[in-house]
């Protein structure tokens, strides 16, 4: 019942379509409903006149039905075309609010579940929901109206024949239910079975140099054809399932002819029904049966339609671990001071990654965190513009907890350039533009000059307008690396954070990255994560972190005069790399 609730709630914008849908439903069922009665009362009245009398009347009959029939056009008209835009704009609407969660939900729900997956709840569940979504309280208005009216009128005709069609109808129903709710429990698992390949496409399509520069072709080939198979084994269980029921209620509508066909021949026999009457109930028969072949058919496409929305629920009851306070704030001229008090973190309910920790960043000031991978460093940033939130402790700007601010104005003083640069489909300008969708020509262009990147934009034959591939497949690392400081240029937030920004790069394009970056952090709080201890000797503080916290501190000096771990990563970077034991 929360399902149908919730389900309604995507009928209320397009209530006149449904109601119009509806009405138009009623007409088209009467007009049914009318025509046996017509040529009944036609058989018995005006048929067993002259033959005049009756070519006298023909022409008004004729123009009368056609009328109807024309009435009737255009309601099955509006039921098939409008009806299914009314599906289309709910699937529209579905699938806008499902993809709004998902900008909603928070990093750990990707941690979690795949992207094909995501995509299949996106896509092929709400297909099936759409469909039901139009047909669902069409089908089943129209086949109650057509079942309850030919039923009554059945009854009118013959009481005694009615009551045995009545009796195996009972049977064929109770059958229906019984599979039905067999064929429940298969749909979903449809479902499942068809994201599970989604996902494994994905992985595979999105992974395919990595894929290709290993000659795993085979290997991935193996792979999707195990979930291709699995999803083949689903379907055709479902399939058989049916098979079998619509095999079976086929045999019970054959079943209801020979019902009315032994009885009426008994009825005739003794008197009690007459020839005409027998033709009239076997034409309300098809109006009876049709109907109740729909109803069957429909439970198909519910079952469908009803595992697709319970898993497009699932999704949007799903919620986000980060949430505003409602009485969260803007945050405002920020400073960029910063504070860690106390901090400790865990993913899910794994040990400590971060524990008690405590740093306090003063406004403009450079801050390098290095140490072992492990240890907690991306997770230490991840908690600043509140990617995820601390298990225990604060953490503040300026002396507010960024708890008590909006996530908007949180994230928008915050500039991140990570080691891995995701580009968007598009052009060139597009992608510096992420950093500020208002953003002029000008502005463009003089983030991409302070990212020591305009040069080579222009010596492309489109320029700004060139597109960068899937993720930026047309570029280099070191390019795509420029044009995501370009867009923090762009942002031109007052916290910057680094994350290992130069450690995949060559020589040549980390010098040109490393003056990029040192004119982007000029008067910014800064942050920065890095492997490559030479980019970070000028900074104003180093934190040595491992996975037991924070060891050491100081500027690059003060650390190697201590002769302790981070002196111990310098030597093995810059003096003593011949000296390293071979591990073979």
């Amino acid at each position: 019942m929360r399902l149908l609730g919730k389900f309604w709630q995507y009928y209320k914008p397009y209530k006149f379509l449904f109601f119009t849908d509806m009405f138009c439903a009623i007409i088209v069922s009467i007009i049914d409903l009318a025509f046996p009665q017509i040529l009944n009362y036609l058989s018995k009245n005006l048929f067993t006149q002259g033959s005049e009398t009756i070519l006298r009347a023909l022409p008004y009959i004729g123009i009368g039905l056609l009328g109807m029939y024309i009435i009737r056009y255009f309601c099955q008209y509006f039921i098939t075309s409008w009806g299914h835009i009314m599906g289309a704009r709910m699937e529209a609407d579905m699938r806008n609010d499902l993809f709004n969660h998902f900008q909603k939900l928070s990093f750990s729900y990707y941690d979690k579940n795949n992207t094909g997956e995501m995509m299949s709840r996106l896509v092929n569940d709400l297909f099936d929901i759409t469909e039901l979504a139009h047909h669902g309280p069409e089908n089943i208005f129209i086949s109650i109206l057509k079942i309850v009216g030919s039923f009554t009128l059945l009854m009118l005709l013959n009481v005694k024949m009615t009551l045995i069609l009545l009796a195996v109808t009972a049977i064929m129903l109770i059958f229906s239910i019984s599979m039905n709710l067999k064929m429940k429990a298969i749909f979903m698992d449809n479902r499942v079975k068809i994201a599970k390949v989604n996902a494994s496409l994905q992985d595979s399509l999105a992974g395919i140099r990595v894929v290709k520069s290993f000659a795993n072709e085979e290997l991935e080939k193996k792979k999707f054809t195990k979930r291709n198979k699995e999803f083949l084994y689903s379907k055709a269980r479902s399939y058989k399932m049916m098979g079998s029921y619509h095999a079976f209620n086929s045999f019970f509508t054959g079943l209801l002819y020979i019902v009315v066909i032994v009885s009426g021949g008994l009825f005739i026999a003794e008197g009690s029904l007459a020839i005409t009457e027998l033709a009239i109930y076997i034409l309300y028969i098809n109006i009876f049966i049709n109907p109740l072949e729909v109803l069957i058919n429909f439970t198909e496409q519910f079952q469908k339609g009803y595992a697709g929305f319970k898993r497009f629920m699932d999704v949007l009851d799903t919620e986000p671990e980060i949430v505003e306070k409602p009485t969260a704030v803007e945050l405002k001229d920020v400073r960029g001071e910063i504070e860690y008090k106390n901090v400790s973190f865990r993913y899910n309910n794994d040990f400590n990654v971060l524990d008690k920790v405590s740093i306090k960043i003063k406004a403009g000031k450079n801050i390098a965190l290095v140490g072992p991978s492990g240890g907690g460093k991306t997770t230490l940033c991840s908690l600043l513009p509140r990617f995820y939130d601390v298990t225990s402790g604060s953490i503040t700007i300026d002396g507010v907890d960024i708890r008590d601010v909006t996530l908007k104005s949180l994230r928008k003083c915050i500039g991140v350039v990570q080691q891995d640069v995701y580009m968007f489909s598009g052009s060139i300008r597009d992608n510096i533009a992420y950093g500020k969708p208002d953003a002029t020509d000008e502005e463009i262009i003089e983030a991409a000059k302070k990212a020591n990147i305009h040069d080579f934009i222009m010596s492309l034959d489109e320029g700004y307008d060139t597109y960068v591939g899937e993720r930026g497949a047309r570029l280099s690392g070191g390019q795509k690396q420029r044009l995501s400081i370009a867009r923090v240029f762009l942002k031109n937030p007052p916290i910057l954070i680094l994350d290992e920004a130069t450690s995949a790069l060559d020589n040549e394009s980390e010098r040109y990255i490393q003056k990029s970056l040192e004119e982007l952090s000029q008067n910014r709080t800064t942050i920065v994560i890095a492997h490559r201890l030479s980019t970070i000797k000028n900074s104003d503080e180093i934190i040595v972190i491992t996975d037991e916290g924070i060891k050491e501190r100081g500027t690059h000096q003060e650390l190697l005069r201590e002769g302790g771990i981070y002196a111990h990563y310098y030597n093995m970077q810059f003096e003593g790399l011949d000296d390293i034991p071979s591990r073979n």
